[in-house]
């Protein structure tokens, strides 16, 4: 058995950012498109980029850059603020699981 949470951040009461946002800005990182990664969790290019720019302003960080057309294409990238808000949580993330199965077994298996 292996136990799971959900997990959030939280700003004045009001849920931030988790699990989902994070998989969001992971998408758009790996597809270096917010069209592409819109796709990926089925909804429309601009209800992800209203839940975009809503973290945006909430965080008071720019999250992405997109880039138009051209010779290589656009595209949509992280900004490193982008980037250092999916290493911060990736790592909560990694040791929130690693504490909530420490106590699991704590409870259960011991």
């Amino acid at each position: 058995m292996k136990p799971r949470a959900r997990i959030w951040i939280e700003e004045n009461g009001k849920p931030l950012f988790g699990d989902g946002k994070v998989a969001l800005l992971e998408s758009i990182e790996r597809h270096g498109s917010m069209n592409k990664a819109a796709k990926e969790f089925g909804m429309s290019y601009l209800h992800l980029l209203k839940k975009i720019k809503t973290l945006e302003k909430r965080l008071g960080k720019k999250l992405v850059e997109t880039s138009t057309g051209g010779k290589g294409g656009g595209g949509t990238r992280l900004t490193k603020d982008g980037r250092d808000i999916l290493k911060k949580y990736t790592r909560f993330r990694k040791l929130a699981d690693r504490e909530l199965q420490r106590i699991f077994d704590r409870v259960y298996i011991n």
